[in-house]
């Protein structure tokens, strides 16, 4: 194609968009091949919190909810859809300074089948951190490194981190911050005001990073399951652009 022609029914802006992918995957299939990494969509980590403020009720709400979500058939589609047609996932749990805990290591996902596992492999999760304080900061440090030598390449790195209260202890939330939005990783942010009704401002105003970052908003715990069925079709959904 020449530069600069506009192909009938196709935005100038689609066509560089479209060759800018291309290009991006080519790159990272052969970074890929090269260190044995597998190249993927999106790299994601789901951090879900433990702290004292959530009871074995509201922690299951939590569970529960994740789990149906991976089993919306939108999710698969949107998967397959990708440059790649597959995401890796890794689910954590997390409290105060020094309490967090991979619960499920990362997982490719590539078909509704997979899909569908992971939803059984939450489903079947049983407690790990019981209580202690909550800090962001710290959960937001060990899911950054999460992404380190986990042998996958990503158009995009995210931590899809929910909660019920403000950061309370552990490191400098704002440089962690940060650190992630130079690392070139998006932190979104589910917040459950249960408790707190402007908890969604607070995490807007110093918790989510990164290009089109967002906080989804459960009122409730009841309301969870379609706050994280929305907030996975959301992150899912987006374009890589870099």
């Amino acid at each position: 194609m020449i530069l600069g022609m506009k192909l009938p029914g196709v935005t100038s802006d689609r066509v560089i968009l479209g060759a800018v992918l291309t290009a991006i995957f080519w790159l990272l299939m052969s970074t890929a091949s090269s260190s044995s990494s597998r190249v993927v969509d999106l790299e994601l980590v789901l951090a879900v919190d433990s702290s004292a403020s959530v009871d074995f009720a509201e922690f299951n709400s939590q569970i529960r909810g994740l789990a149906e979500a991976w089993r919306n058939p939108d999710l698969a589609d949107l998967i397959a859809a990708g440059p790649t047609g597959r995401v890796a996932v890794t689910v954590m749990e997390w409290s105060s300074d020094g309490a967090q805990t991979v619960v499920i290591p990362w997982t490719e996902i590539a078909s509704a089948a997979d899909a569908n596992n992971l939803a059984d492999e939450i489903d079947n999760l049983v407690r790990h951190i019981a209580g202690g304080a909550t800090s962001i900061a710290a959960a937001l440090e060990f899911a950054i490194d999460l992404f380190a030598d986990n042998h996958f390449d990503g158009f995009r790195q995210v931590i899809d981190v929910s909660g019920d209260g403000y950061n309370n202890t552990g490191g400098d939330l704002a440089a962690i911050r940060r650190h992630a939005g130079a690392a070139g990783i998006t932190i979104n942010g589910l917040a459950i005001e249960n408790d707190l009704q402007n908890l969604s401002d607070y995490y807007r105003k110093h918790v989510i990073v990164g290009p089109a970052a967002f906080v989804e908003t459960a009122t409730d715990y009841r309301s969870y399951m379609l706050a994280i069925k929305r907030k996975l079709l959301r992150e899912i959904g987006d374009v890589p652009l870099s």
